[in-house]
């Protein structure tokens, strides 16, 4: 049986840990707030106390972190005597799923011992999709790897396979610009809505059936999460790779001007965010 880490339990990372254990897995968790992963044990996860001691045995490696700092602080550490990657194994591959630019991700796997591999594999999904066991893994890496891999993340969803290391973090990247866009487009229309005096209720009906058909089945998910912050960077990561795009300006100054930035996006098309 395949041996699995899981380094990271926030909202996403909890959610793929319990899936992993729900699906027959044998998972190890480590989180840096240790208390968010006391659950997880009442699951059936062990937890470690540091993440050297969660990778030691694992086969594969689960990152699901806020940023690409986060990411190299937990593999890579401060003191190089101490660093989390010379704790995994040969023939270990990380798959690292947090939400981070193409090029930081191709530098993290430059990083990584010749025995390890790393799999690119962004999610498209949220808390919900992650329990049903229907999450889109956006995979980039040599198709070798990926066949390895798959088998365990078929436990949490379909596998679309991009390309090279990098591709998959780049499609998610176009994804998360298309929801973030689509958001404030739907914040805007709202606000329109309310200035010529049409009823929410009867606007958001009607838009169900357009364009925007789809966001405002996202803003109506009372199960999802994403907090502004991190839909903040992926818009801010989406800048720097092509600042001339003035709807994603539009859309990203929207989501620095919000003013709790630990809501879920959705709550950017409440009355009191307009």
């Amino acid at each position: 049986m395949t041996e699995i880490a899981v380094l990271g339990t926030g909202h996403m990372g909890a959610a793929i840990a319990r899936r992993l254990l729900a699906t027959g897995h044998r998972v190890t968790v480590w989180n840096r707030t240790p208390a968010r992963a006391d659950a997880l044990a009442e699951a059936g996860a062990e937890i470690a106390a540091t993440p050297s001691r969660a990778v030691a045995e694992a086969d594969l490696v689960i990152i699901m972190l806020a940023d690409s700092a986060a990411v190299e602080a937990v593999l890579f550490g401060t003191d190089d005597d101490d660093a989390p990657v010379t704790a995994l194994r040969d023939g270990a591959t990380v798959v690292q799923m947090s939400t981070i630019g193409p090029d930081q991700v191709r530098a993290i796997a430059a990083r990584l011992p010749d025995s390890v591999a790393l799999l690119d594999a962004p999610v498209g999904g949220s808390v919900d999709t992650v329990e049903a066991g229907a999450l889109t893994i956006f995979a980039g890496g040599p198709p070798t790897i990926i066949d390895s891999a798959e088998p365990t993340l078929e436990s949490l969803g379909a596998i679309r396979r991009c390309g090279p290391v990098g591709a998959g973090s780049s499609l998610k990247l176009v994804t998360n610009t298309a929801l973030v866009t689509a958001f404030g487009a739907l914040h805007d229309t709202l606000s329109v809505a309310e200035t010529v005096g049409v009823d929410r209720a009867a606007a958001l009906d009607v838009l169900r059936a357009g364009a925007l058909g789809g966001v405002i089945t996202r803003a109506t998910r009372s199960s999802a999460s994403f907090a502004i912050s991190l839909a903040r960077k992926d818009a801010d990561l989406a800048r720097g790779a092509a600042p001339h795009t003035p709807v994603l300006a539009a859309a990203t100054h929207l989501l620095h001007d919000a003013a709790d930035q630990q809501a879920d996006l959705a709550t950017l098309i409440n009355r009191e965010n307009r």
